[in-house]
């Protein structure tokens, strides 16, 4: 998945910094999502995944205008899928590396 920093996606805009650069925040959103993109073909009828533990290292800037693909590769699976993670910026450039858990629910009885 490609991303293209906006000003809404700085850490200025998000509140977790001051300055206009690819906040922390939104760096994990587009992370998750390339979690829940990748587990999808693997859950059965009814099934969903929630986020259960996150473990990023955002490694440098990655200024507004500047392109962010994301990866997720699965590395444990069960109930509970453990993700390979990582960011590249346009440039070939690390921007984060980790791994995301997730844990299969089942949709219908799934509540807060």
């Amino acid at each position: 998945m490609r991303y293209e920093v906006t000003d809404d996606d700085t850490a200025l805009a998000l509140g977790s910094g001051d300055v206009p650069v690819l906040g922390t925040p939104r760096l994990i959103a587009w992370l998750e999502a390339a979690t829940v993109a990748e587990a999808a073909s693997r859950l059965a009828d009814g099934q969903t995944t929630v986020g259960a533990a996150i473990r990023v290292r955002h490694r440098r800037p990655t200024p507004v205008g500047g392109a962010v693909d994301v990866y997720a590769t699965l590395t444990t699976e069960g109930d509970r899928l453990t993700f390979d993670v990582s960011a590249i910026d346009g440039d070939g450039h690390y921007v984060a590396d980790g791994e995301i858990d997730r844990v299969v629910v089942d949709r219908a009885t799934f509540s807060v």
